[in-house]
């Protein structure tokens, strides 16, 4: 037998072949053990959240009244840091290019991991890149007008928009948004046409309608519902199922006959893909605990928001509810032809 480079005896291939598989098993091994002590004292360091929008938006609403319950459960703070532009797109690429090891999260919106993918060019899989913690907050938009718009109710509305084709004025939180969404829905379902026009955030949106600047917008409702109130704007109809028990005048879109415009603006947790499944349900606890703590519901309840229910705050439930809504309003975003601003 030849000798190997060191002169010694070359093994037979089955001894070979049986070192190398005890030295693959005793790295998987280690690799695992690794895993679970890093999983196990996670978190050691602060974790950043990172927003998508810029400061003082719904994001910042939630993630504040969030953060300082979920650090009294992990024992470590969480900071956020808004990352606007491309409507939320930077945001979400800036979490999928991050290390999966749970110390960069995202509060994810409808419109940074469902609608703003389909029309900005994306480095990642918005379904395939992203572990899913957990939902927290479900919002939803209404139609709503200026004062002086003629119309007073939605059938009102679709006559006089078919009476004056391409005239009214609607605003939108950027290309492929919920509210662009929710206004393409509303031409395709009446027969209308009317010009959007595009906002980078949904505050100078909300102050050119009170103005009278804009004549109508698909508005997230709890930015909006004091603007109502105080009488500065009308509202046709709410994108939901049910009426809203803070506006309760204000009927449901459907009710009014146009179906289907159930847009639920979402936000959740989400980790870069490949975090550890026990990081994962660490952060998903944390969640769960915040959203239980009444002080909490109550601060989100009194924006406006709907708090996720229990068996919507699973990783698994969030998956499946984001991949229904991906697959639901993609192809309406795509065939309406949204370009990136």
């Amino acid at each position: 037998m030849r000798g190997g480079p060191l002169g010694g005896k070359l093994r037979p291939h089955g001894a070979r072949d049986n070192m190398k598989t005890t030295v693959l098993y005793l790295a998987l091994a280690l690799a695992a053990v690794t895993g679970s002590a890093a999983a196990q004292s996670y978190p050691s360091r602060p974790i950043t959240l990172i927003i998508p929008g810029a400061a003082g938006g719904p994001g910042d609403m939630v993630g504040r009244v969030l953060i300082e319950r979920m650090r009294t459960s992990l024992g470590q703070p969480l900071v956020m840091e808004n990352v606007a532009g491309a409507n939320g797109t930077l945001a979400a690429a800036r979490v999928a290019r991050a290390s999966p090891d749970g110390y960069t999260l995202i509060l994810g919106t409808w419109n940074s991991q469902v609608g703003a993918s389909a029309v900005y060019p994306v480095s990642y899989d918005v379904l395939a890149d992203f572990e899913p913690i957990a939902l927290a907050t479900i919002s939803r938009l209404w139609l709503v007008g200026k004062t002086a718009f003629p119309p007073n109710n939605v059938a009102e509305l679709i006559a006089w928009l078919k009476a004056n084709p391409g005239k009214a004025s609607v605003a939108t939180v950027g290309q492929g948004s919920a509210s662009h969404v929710c206004g393409i829905h509303f031409q395709n379902a009446t027969g209308t046409e009317f010009q959007f026009v595009f906002y980078r955030a949904g505050a100078p949106a909300y102050q050119d309608l009170v103005a009278g600047h804009i004549d109508m917008m698909c508005a997230e409702r709890s930015a909006t519902v004091e603007h109502l109130r105080a009488g500065k704007i009308k509202a046709f109809g709410l994108l939901a199922e049910k009426r809203w028990s803070a506006a309760p005048d204000v009927p449901t879109l459907e009710e009014s006959g146009v179906p289907g415009a159930h847009i639920p603006w979402l936000q959740g947790f989400w980790a870069p893909k490949g975090t550890p499944r026990d990081i994962i349900a660490k952060l998903n606890a944390a969640v769960a605990e915040a959203l239980a703590d009444p002080s909490v519901h109550q601060r989100l309840t009194d924006f406006g928001l709907d708090v996720a229910p229990d068996n919507a705050r699973t990783p698994e439930a969030l998956r499946a509810f984001h991949k229904a809504e991906t697959e639901k309003w993609w192809p309406v975003i795509k065939a309406a032809g949204a370009k990136p601003e």
